[in-house]
């Protein structure tokens, strides 16, 4: 089944904002499809993840697609097999990856990052029985599942949140790698911190560039990068850079008067973070584990989704966490801010 529609989530975390308005293969031989019947059955589900770098334990994106993995499989039985991108994967390397999970018979098979799109391509022309799905990209296949998100809308938010809790109109935004994805994160900050006030000072900083996904995955380089802002002035620091944004939050910690502001995960939530949270003023939310969840639920049922899946504000798929209440004495201002969003009277740019 091809469609392009929204998803209306459910089952938003709770520490969403409280506004209901709100990452070309020969053709399959008979052997490939026998591998590739649906899986869904009794017998519960066989899910297939190929994780970006940092994987399971990053505290960030890959552990937010986790969490849509463990509840289909509490909620069907079967198993997940995991496996994790390096940062110095090859496009073979990725091909690979895939093709090993549609060879054991997983269905379906999420590949978590935009770094997979190329791979997926080629690997779901060869398995046209299997359905894939794949996060943060678009891939132009009929059994591929396009699961993306507006980070922009998100992040809008807040660059809201940090232009009105900053003393020093001085703030500062980390991204891992640079990136279109990575830039809706910055355009969307961005915009949030200029319309609510238009003389704070940005900083603005990537870890790594193009096919280098280190940054994703370096706290130590994320930590630094943090302390150069802090040293200049910010006082509100913004990561979206996987693994690497808890190196920030270390950074963020150290300053008193400082917040940093996570992603991805509600971070203040993070057990291994927890030292950090009294400076943790939120994190955009988004809600990967909805639509892994969503997918591997349709495969079950039988009826694969495929096409183009936005998540957006108004379905729940990103959102402000409020953990902490730090954030609790702006909320009627971020509230608005939601609202102008999800009536279409504040558009929010994708690019900076």
């Amino acid at each position: 089944m091809r469609r392009v529609t929204k998803i209306a989530a459910s089952g938003i975390a709770t520490a969403a904002l409280a506004l209901s308005v709100s990452a070309c293969g020969s053709t399959s031989t008979q052997q490939d499809e026998s591998k590739s019947s649906p899986s869904g059955s009794s017998k519960g589900v066989k899910v297939g993840v190929a994780y970006d770098v940092g994987g399971r334990g990053d505290h960030s994106f890959n552990d937010s697609a986790a969490r849509g993995m463990d509840k289909a499989k509490k909620e069907f039985g079967g198993s997940i097999k995991e496996l994790t991108a390096k940062t110095t994967d090859t496009e073979a390397d990725r091909v690979q990856r895939l093709t090993d999970l549609a060879d054991a018979g997983y269905n379906p098979i999420v590949g978590i990052g935009y770094a997979y799109a190329n791979s997926m391509k080629q690997v779901a022309a060869k398995y046209p029985k299997v359905t894939f799905g794949i996060v943060d990209s678009v891939v132009d296949a009929k059994n591929v599942d396009n699961i993306v998100f507006t980070e922009e809308q998100g992040s809008y938010l807040a660059g809201v949140a940090a232009a009105l809790k900053s003393k020093t109109h001085h703030v500062g935004f980390i991204g891992g790698v640079d990136v279109p994805l990575i830039k809706k994160f910055e355009a969307g900050y961005v915009q949030g911190v200029k319309d609510t006030n238009s003389k704070i000072k940005i900083d603005r900083q990537y870890l790594s560039h193009g096919s280098d996904t280190s940054g994703f995955a370096s706290p130590d380089k994320g930590k630094e990068a943090a302390q150069g802002m802090l040293d200049k002035g910010a006082d509100v620091v913004y990561s979206a850079a996987g693994s690497s944004g808890n190196g920030a939050i270390e950074a963020v910690n150290g300053k008193k008067g400082a917040w940093a502001i996570g992603v991805d995960s509600d971070q203040y939530n993070i057990a291994s973070l927890a030292k950090y949270k009294s400076s943790i003023l939120t994190s955009v939310v988004k809600n990967v584990d909805i639509g892994v969840y969503d997918l591997v639920k349709s495969v079950r049922a039988g009826k694969p989704m495929t096409g183009t899946h936005t998540y957006s504000l108004a379905e729940g798929g990103v959102s402000l966490a409020t953990s902490g209440g730090f954030i609790g004495d702006i909320k009627t201002q971020l509230d608005a801010a939601q609202k102008k969003i999800v009536d279409g009277k504040v558009k929010v740019k994708t690019t900076p």
